[in-house]
Formats: structure tokens, C-alpha cells, sequence
């Protein structure tokens, strides 16, 4: 962990616009420093799973979000110091384009993350059919905010040798600024593309070889060296006078029971889109974590709550629907009042029915809810959920601040409108501007959160879990 006042190397990878490389570009230069020894630590701005896992099987350590709509500034601040060391180099992967945000004055974007972190920016342009106008576009980067300091560019999808050398000198002519490599158009795909971005680590063997390939890549053509020095002039980020460790873990006092409080996280290829910080969070309120899954068996562990993530539960809808004992289990156990909390895919798999094209697939059946998928996402971006109803996990009143990405789409709601206790201030939610299905000590919603920026959750997960236990002993 940092110690006040040191300089630490840190890099924050940004682009002009998302699609331009900078997710296989992170992944290789956090593979290709490992092989020199040099430690990363991974972070990925803005709400992501999928580039996060793979950065994070890249790294060989979790990777953490860090992104100031979910999660007060100081608290990505001071999780990112808490999460790095002057003994390694720290990788940001942005998002989007380096300016791109939610409004007119660019909130919420890699650029005022760089500055929040005085992270050096690696920009990573898609060289495709433009060579001295790229120059002009790094130039109208640098001018556009000046405390935004660009450390540096890597060009990818390169033609050869020529188009380099025009960009190379255009770049280092006219913007002052360093070319630290050069990536070439490759021949195939590594990373195949499905839903939100790159396919999941989880669902692949092969990940780890699609991880080494780029890396291979990424030292035949970019001078790390060269980029490692930039990393490690970044300026000092003295964390003086603040505890480093985030609010949502600082100021939690577990419970003072002798017998732990067993969570149950329902982890596998179904359901795999967990921020490590929420289950670090969940660890702080005292909780003990035992992972279970229903692809992989048919019982469910002796537990006080579950919590169940998002992920990919079409993909698996066949297994997931003949997995009979899992899923009977599960609604005894909901319908029992056992506490439990699910996100988006939970949310699924928690409802009757996944219709898939002309075939309907069973599911747990604890929420009356039949579900079907578009081609087009129903739900994507940042949400914002007011509490107006009663629940067991968030007083009324009560924002919340998260993200949706979804194609599912509600196609029957057979519930009361009391049932759901979200109305959408910003979002699609589940049906009728409203997210939030409670059943009894359920809550499932399609906005995932994020931990550090709701620091009651863990809170109110562990202690409905903890009730639960009690009113259980004989």
C-alpha cells in the first residue's frame, strides 16, 4: 500500500473513441511488463466486467473500477492509492474517448480522471487511412485542457513501415510529444466481440494464450522501456491526512457474533460480473464469502444470504433451466425469507421464464417475471434509482447511483406495482420507469452498484443476514 508522499509509476491508457484498441493495448502492456518483472496493478475506469477480467488475468491480480459517478471523487482516489504500491507500475484503462463524458463540461471522463490521479495519458489512436491530420487531432488533445498531461502516443492498425514513419514524424514534429510504438494491423482477432465489448476470460480456455499473443505483440512493437519511464515520472499524489482504505470499508464495524456470517455468491460462466470491491465490502460487515454454483451442482451450501451478479444466463439457459434441484432449493429458500440480493442476470434467473427465440427456458420461478432478448440493448448506461418504498436493504429516500447493460427486456410483469420499490430517475429499470422486484427478503434489480459509492448495501446485506441466522436458532 502507498506510503504518504512517495512518487509511485502510474499510466492511464485513454483514446479518441472507444473501438480504437486501448483494451488490447492495456491487456499487452500489463502482460508484456510482467514478463520484466515489473508489478501492475490494474484498473479500469468507468462500470465494466469484461475488460476489467481481462486486464485482471493479465496482471495476475483483481482489478479495480474506478468511476466518479458511482463512487464519490475522494473515494476513487482513495481507493486507487489503497490499491497501489511505489513498487510497480499502476495501469489505468480508461473509457470511451479521453474527453468523452455525461454532460457539456465533460464530468465523469478519463480526462478528469487523469487529472484527479495526475496520471500521465497514453493515447492510443487507430491510425486507419489519416497520417498527418492525426497530428492536428493529438494537438487539439493537448490544447483542450491543459492540466490533462499527455505522456505519450501508441499508434495501432498501422499499413507499414512508411505510414508509421509519415505518423512518427508528424506526431513528434508538430505535437512535441513521444511515439512509443507502432502496432500493426493483426491478421486475426484475439479478442472476439460479444454484448458489451470483449468476451468474458471465464468462458474461454484459451484466454490466457489470446493474453500471451498480445503481449508478444506488444514488445515486438512498442518501446516499453520508454514507456515505463513516463509511468514513473508521474508526479507525487501524497495521500497525507486521509486514511487510504475507501469509505465503505473504513467506517464498517462487522457484527459481534462468535459465529461468522456466511454469505453464498453464486459465481461461475452464468453469473461471472462481481467488482471485487463488493465482495471486499461485503467481507468488512463481517461477512464470510463461500462460492457455489448451479452448472456445477445441485445443492446450495448452509448459508445466511446470497447474493447473485450479473453475467450471461442465455448463454447457459439450458443448463441453468435443467438444473431442477438448484432451482427448487433456491425458492424454498427465498419463499423461507432467506435474504438475498440480485443484479441483473440474478434478476433473470430469478424470474419464471428466459424466452430465446421460439423456446422458453424455466428458471427459479421467485420472481413473476417472463423475460425475452432483443438484438439492441434495452438498458445501457448509468442509472440513478430513488427508494419510495419499503425493502429490506435501503431506507426510503435513498439514491442509489449505478450502471445497466442488458438485452433482456421484460416481456410479462405479473407483480403489483407496490412490488417494485425503484422508481428511475435516470435508466429503463424493469417495467413502467420503476426497477426493484421485493419478494419477501428479495430484492433483484437490473442496476448494478457499485459498493464504494453505496456503502449501506454490504451493510444492509450482511445485517438482514445476520437476523436471519438469529431468528433461526432454536
Amino acid at each position: 500500500m502507498l506510503q504518504d508522499g512517495l512518487d509511485f509509476p502510474r499510466l492511464l491508457i485513454s483514446a479518441l473513441r472507444g473501438g480504437s484498441g486501448k483494451t488490447i493495448l492495456s491487456v499487452g502492456i500489463i502482460a508484456a511488463l510482467l514478463r520484466k518483472d515489473r508489478a501492475v496493478f490494474p484498473f479500469k475506469k468507468g462500470p465494466d466486467y469484461i475488460d476489467a477480467g481481462w486486464l485482471a488475468m493479465a496482471a495476475g491480480r483483481p482489478c479495480y473500477n474506478l468511476d466518479t459517478y458511482m463512487v464519490p471523487p475522494a473515494d476513487v482516489r482513495a481507493s486507487f492509492l489503497f490499491r497501489s504500491s511505489s513498487d510497480g507500475i499502476a495501469v489505468i484503462e480508461g473509457n470511451r474517448g479521453l474527453y468523452d463524458g455525461i454532460d457539456l463540461e465533460g464530468s465523469t471522463s478519463t480526462a478528469e480522471l487523469a487529472k484527479l490521479l495526475q496520471a500521465p495519458v497514453l493515447l492510443c489512436v487507430d491510425a486507419t487511412k489519416t497520417t498527418r491530420t492525426m497530428a492536428a487531432v493529438i494537438a487539439g488533445c493537448q490544447q483542450f485542457d491543459a492540466e490533462v498531461h499527455l505522456g505519450g502516443v501508441v499508434l495501432n492498425r498501422v499499413a507499414g513501415a512508411r505510414h508509421e514513419s509519415i505518423l512518427r514524424r508528424s506526431i513528434e514534429t508538430h505535437c512535441g510529444i513521444s511515439v512509443f510504438g507502432a502496432i500493426p494491423k493483426l491478421g486475426r482477432q484475439d479478442f472476439p466481440e460479444r454484448h458489451m465489448g470483449l468476451v468474458p476470460t471465464p468462458e474461454h480456455r484459451w484466454a490466457q494464450n489470446a493474453v500471451s499473443a498480445i503481449a508478444d505483440v506488444i514488445e515486438g512493437h512498442v518501446d516499453l522501456a520508454a514507456l515505463a519511464a513516463a509511468a514513473d515520472g508521474a508526479p507525487a499524489l501524497p495521500a497525507s491526512g486521509q486514511s487510504h482504505a475507501p469509505a465503505a470499508i473504513r467506517d464498517t464495524e462487522p457484527p459481534t457474533d462468535a459465529e461468522p456470517t456466511i454469505i453464498g455468491v453464486i459465481r461461475d460462466a452464468a453469473f461471472q460480473f462481481y467488482y471485487p470491491e463488493n465482495l471486499e465490502a461485503l467481507e468488512a460487515a463481517g461477512a464470510k464469502i463461500v462460492f457455489f454454483s448451479p452448472l456445477e451442482t445441485e445443492k446450495i451450501p448452509a448459508v445466511d444470504a446470497i447474493y447473485i451478479g450479473g453475467g450471461f444466463p442465455e448463454t447457459h439457459a439450458e443448463q441453468l433451466a435443467g438444473n431442477e434441484r438448484f432451482k427448487n432449493a433456491l425458492k424454498t429458500l427465498a419463499d423461507d425469507g432467506l435474504p438475498i440480493y440480485a443484479e441483473c442476470g440474478g434478476l433473470m434467473y430469478l424470474g419464471e421464464q428466459l424466452v430465446l427465440g421460439e423456446k422458453s427456458y424455466p428458471m427459479a420461478g421467485v420472481l413473476p417475471i417472463v423475460y425475452g432478448f432483443s438484438k439492441k440493448p434495452q438498458g445501457h448506461g448509468y442509472t440513478i434509482v430513488r427508494v419510495d418504498r419499503k425493502n429490506p436493504y435501503y431506507p426510503i429516500g435513498s439514491e442509489v447511483r449505478g450502471h445497466e447493460f442488458h438485452y433482456s427486456r421484460v416481456l410479462k410483469w405479473g407483480g403489483k406495482d407496490s412490488d417494485l420499490v425503484f422508481a428511475m430517475e435516470r435508466g429503463a429499470g424493469i417495467a413502467n420507469g420503476r426497477d426493484g422486484a421485493v419478494y419477501k427478503n428479495v430484492l433483484a434489480t437490473y442496476t448494478h452498484l457499485h459498493a464504494l459509492g453505496t456503502p449501506e448495501w454490504a451493510r444492509a446485506v450482511v445485517r438482514n443476514a445476520v437476523a436471519r441466522r438469529r431468528a433461526k436458532k432454536p
